[in-house]
């Protein structure tokens, strides 16, 4: 486990930002732009993962990190630990093709679960709807909206790498509440049995995707709030 810091060839560290599944406010944007002067940056990077890389002297890197802790950001993690969460702007504030908010899911997810460790690095990705903009086939744990509080379970893809894949489907008809137990779930199953530098994609391949799947009885008290799962249940053969 670390921080998201890292050596270049130049000798300048390049320094992960977190925001809340890349969204920042005008004050924390204002702010980074005069951290990024105040340190000395040679430029920063937008990445696909929604962070922001600072290129930096290594001499300025206590006072960066403290200028992002006062903006109420955080420095990214990197090793074999939860990731930040790649989050759709799936809110009716941010996008108006969301069928679900796939955005406050994700922020809730990355406070509870980042920085946890795991046998390998593990990416968390949501969506708010089926055009699955933020490549939730292609995380370690996705989740696609199709209805208001709705969302479908993928795990083991991969996005990276010479041999990408795209995840398997878990559990459909999920609460926001319902995903968090799921993830919970999922997380503490893969530290069981997931060998040390081992993807979730090929942990499932060596004990099977059920492994992973949680028993109903974990979650069906949620799910019966909802009588829009009534048919899963009756599905399952729980109802």
């Amino acid at each position: 486990m670390g921080k998201a810091i890292f050596r270049q060839r130049c000798g300048v560290l390049g320094v992960g930002i977190v925001s809340e599944c890349g969204v920042v406010t005008p004050q924390q944007l204002i702010g980074l732009g005069l951290l990024a002067e105040k340190t000395g940056a040679h430029g920063c990077k937008m990445t696909t993962r929604q962070t922001l890389v600072m290129l930096i002297p290594e001499e300025m890197l206590a006072a960066l990190e403290a200028g992002v802790t006062e903006l109420g950001l955080r420095i990214g993690v990197f090793g074999n630990v939860v990731r930040n969460v790649k989050g759709c702007p799936g809110h009716e504030d941010f996008c108006p093709r969301t069928v679900g908010d796939a955005y406050s899911l994700g922020v809730k997810l990355q406070k509870r679960f980042m920085n946890e460790s795991v046998p390998k690095d593990f990416k968390i990705s949501t969506a708010g709807c089926h055009r699955s903009c933020t490549d939730p086939l292609c995380a370690d744990f996705g989740v696609i909206a199709r209805a208001r509080d709705d969302f479908d379970i993928f795990i083991g893809g991969r996005g990276g790498g010479r041999k990408p894949r795209h995840g398997q489907p878990l559990l459909q008809g999920m609460t926001a509440e319902t995903v968090e137990i799921v993830l919970a779930y999922l997380l503490d199953r893969y530290r069981e049995v997931g060998e040390a530098g081992e993807r979730i994609y090929a942990t499932i391949d060596r004990v099977g995707l059920s492994y992973f799947r949680p028993p109903l009885s974990l979650y069906q008290h949620l799910l019966e709030k909802d009588d829009a799962n009534a048919d899963f249940l009756a599905f399952a053969g729980e109802a």
